[in-house]
């Protein structure tokens, strides 16, 4: 619903004309302080919830954002923000009856991360929901949906996060400059932030680190004032990233003081300051380089968005209580998350695994009993954890032995600092060596691929270097195979990763994510086969780092399933089940799909029938790729439609997919939407229609041309 930020507007304006210019400045810190004589009480602005409330304490911990974009489910999402709204409600209305307005423990939620993944070796990638504008912006248009609800008041305000062009690299975040031209700021950089703006009327907006085109983010008239604004029409508040503000004079030097850099900041629109280059904005006001109209500008969108939210009223939302918190509900949801983010990308038969006839499962890996692996970053506090090393455990029982070793560190060259190199490495073979299957884990984690500042990756900041799992864990990886014992690696990673070893010699390789607090129970499920894998990759695993361009080029060219042109190891798109699942019929505007379907105008409405002829009940995602005949369209066919499914053995079902409303549109050189001409190549299928996806699964896409 379109709630009366009108009457929030208005109060908004009476309450802040009410206070002295001194009292306004101040409130433009993220960690504004009370207003007594106005009953207005302190509030903190910086609150996490990307994939759970974060850094407050307990709360249900779900897959890592890149691990939900996998599911390919915008109901899934849309309820996992609703349960974050909750959760944060629940926790504000708690805390806040105890005096305790600290940070973290407000109402205003930075996520979602809706930036392009466009790069591999990108650390905080995993925060993402891929590499495709499409998929992002329809599950972050679900997320803030989710997150703001439907009621009277915002449940929670969501804020779409980097503005704009910011996918690394880390180490030069504070200086770079991300130069992209209007077709690529258009097609990639910018759409996923329009729909939140314009379809889901999102509640905030966080400028990036670094400069897009010569302008810092924060300050940018471009980005800010021209776009945002002026042509989207947004209307909410802007938050800088934390302490980006003071890069303007220390790092970007487009500024020479700290009361130039807060001026450039407050004119473009950034209404609240994470960081402290506010604390100068009286001084800046002095200097003649705000006004106090600009001043308080800031400080109504600031009220406005607290109205919003309730804070001076009673709302729907005050009673919800604190048995919310990790209640059975949201734990079964985050179980439902994990079921569908898990991607199989290779299956020699050996899965499902049956109980039957197996005496002995190694279970190896620095990853194997490691909470770190299951939640990725900007997490919350599980009351338990359950690892895959205990998740399989509970699994067998006592029915199958279940032998354990780390097998080596996650990065170092040994486990114990007075051992000798690899010192767990002759148990992890004597485990395999007794065991009938070996589950390996392998991977990183936040500590290995993460935000600059936040991780130990410090050669990198958070980035990767290259694809490879760390050199010991390649040596385990080769020493487990080299037992002949049949191996299933479970690849426990926030981003693609160079995986041709483990195609070749494993015989099933797990994309798992970080799968959540409690992953490692819904892991053993999916392993035995009382769940089918059904999630679909939302990023490129390319074989190597060899064909693709510079890290700091900004260029889509050559980047991502759109652009890439050589042959990857696993596609966009792409993901294996245990079923047997056809589509057997699609149609077009209720006409079938043929050679040359005709339509009229460019409204596309497409349906799928999904046959199931396997013995295992299934989820299947419906994938829908258009590719326009047209210079200007992208190289590959885009994503523009998708729709999950369960199918249970020997049924069939139609799919109505939904299909982008700018399917049949491309965007030009100079960054215009223009008509794609009149004739389109459709596929329909459980990936894309290329000779990969195709080769890997067995499955051809039905691929037709429509004519308008």
């Amino acid at each position: 619903m379109k709630r009366d930020r009108e009457s929030a507007l208005r109060r908004a304006t009476e309450l802040v004309g009410k206070m002295t210019l001194e009292e306004k400045a101040e409130q433009l810190k993220y960690d504004a302080p009370a207003i007594p004589r106005l009953n207005v009480p302190a509030y903190n602005w910086w609150n996490e919830g990307l994939h759970g409330v974060a850094r407050a304490g307990v709360a249900t911990v779900f897959p890592q954002a890149i691990g939900t974009a996998a599911a390919f489910d915008t109901d899934l999402v849309g309820r996992i923000a609703d349960v974050i709204a909750t959760e944060g409600r629940a926790k504000y209305n708690a805390y806040s009856r105890e005096g305790d307005r600290d940070i973290y423990k407000g109402l205003t939620f930075w996520s979602p991360n809706v930036n392009i993944f466009r790069d591999p070796r990108w650390g905080r990638g995993h925060e993402t929901y891929g590499e495709d504008p499409y998929l992002t912006g329809e599950l972050g248009k679900a997320f803030v949906e989710g997150l703001q609800g439907d009621g009277e008041y915002l449940k929670a305000a969501a804020c779409a996060k980097h503005f704009a062009v910011h996918s690394g690299p880390e180490a030069v975040r504070h200086q770079f400059d991300a130069k992209a031209s209007a077709k690529d700021m258009r097609e990639t950089y910018l759409p996923a932030f329009e729909k939140l703006v314009k379809d889901a009327d999102v509640e905030a907006v966080m400028g990036a680190y670094n400069r897009t085109n010569g302008e810092p983010c924060c300050g940018s008239k471009t980005l800010m004032v021209d776009i945002l604004r002026g042509e989207w029409g947004f209307e909410g508040h802007f938050v800088s990233d934390c302490w980006a503000i003071r890069d303007f004079h220390t790092s970007h030097m487009v500024t020479d003081t700290v009361e130039e850099s807060a001026a450039m900041a407050l004119k473009a629109g950034c209404d609240v300051n994470c960081g402290n280059t506010y604390l100068h904005m009286m001084k800046a006001y002095q200097q003649g380089l705000v006004t106090e109209e600009d001043i308080t500008t800031a400080c109504i969108r600031l009220f406005t968005t607290r109205f919003l939210l309730g804070l001076f009223d009673e709302t729907e939302y005050d009673q919800i209580g604190y048995d919310k918190i990790e209640c059975r509900e949201h734990l079964a949801l985050a179980d439902r998350a994990t079921a569908e983010s898990v991607v199989l990308l290779k299956n020699n038969g050996i899965l499902p695994l049956k109980k039957e006839g197996l005496k002995a499962v190694g279970v190896i890996g620095p990853n194997a009993n490691s909470r770190a692996a299951l939640i990725g970053n900007y997490h919350g506090t599980s009351s338990r954890y359950i690892t895959v090393l205990e998740g399989i455990q509970d699994y067998c029982g006592d029915d199958i032995r279940v032998y354990y070793s780390e097998g080596c560190h996650l990065f170092q060259d040994r486990v114990e600092n007075l051992g000798l190199r690899q010192d767990r490495i002759s148990e992890a073979v004597a485990v395999a060596k007794n065991s009938d299957v070996v589950i390996l884990c392998l991977g990183l984690d936040e500590t290995l691929e993460g935000e600059e500042g936040d991780t130990g990756n410090s050669y990198a900041s958070g980035d990767k270097v290259d694809l490879l799992l760390p050199q010991v864990q390649r040596e385990l990886l080769e020493a487990v195979v080299a037992t002949g014992k049949p191996v299933i690696l479970l690849n426990m990673t926030g981003s693609a990763m160079d995986l041709r070893y483990a195609h070749e010699n494993c015989a099933a390789v797990v994309q798992t994510w970080y799968p959540g607090a409690r992953g490692g129970r819904v892991i053993a499920k999916l392993l035995w086969g009382e769940i089918s894998p059904s999630g679909k990759l939302p990023v490129t695993f390319y074989r190597d780092t060899e064909e693709l361009p510079d890290f700091e080029d900004y260029s889509m060219k050559g980047r991502t399933y759109r652009y890439f042109e050589g042959e990857v190891l696993y596609p966009f798109g792409y993901g294996l089940t245990y079923g047997a699942a056809d589509i057997t019929k699609v149609t077009v505007n209720g006409k079938p799909a043929g050679d040359e379907t005709a339509i009229d105008g460019d409204d596309i409405a497409i349906e799928a029938v999904v046959a199931n002829t396997g013995a295992a009940a299934i989820e299947e995602v419906v994938q829908v790729y258009v590719k326009a005949e047209s210079a200007d369209a992208t190289p590959n066919a885009k994503l523009c439609g998708f729709a999950r499914v369960a199918v249970a053995p020997g049924e069939t079902k139609t799919v109505a997919v939904p299909v982008d409303k700018d399917a049949l549109t491309v965007i030009n050189e100079a960054g215009e939407k223009v008509s794609g001409g009149s004739r389109y190549v459709f596929s329909v299928g459980f990936g894309q229609a290329d000779a990969r996806t195709e080769e890997l699964s067995g499955k051809k896409a039905v691929v037709f041309t429509v004519v308008k």
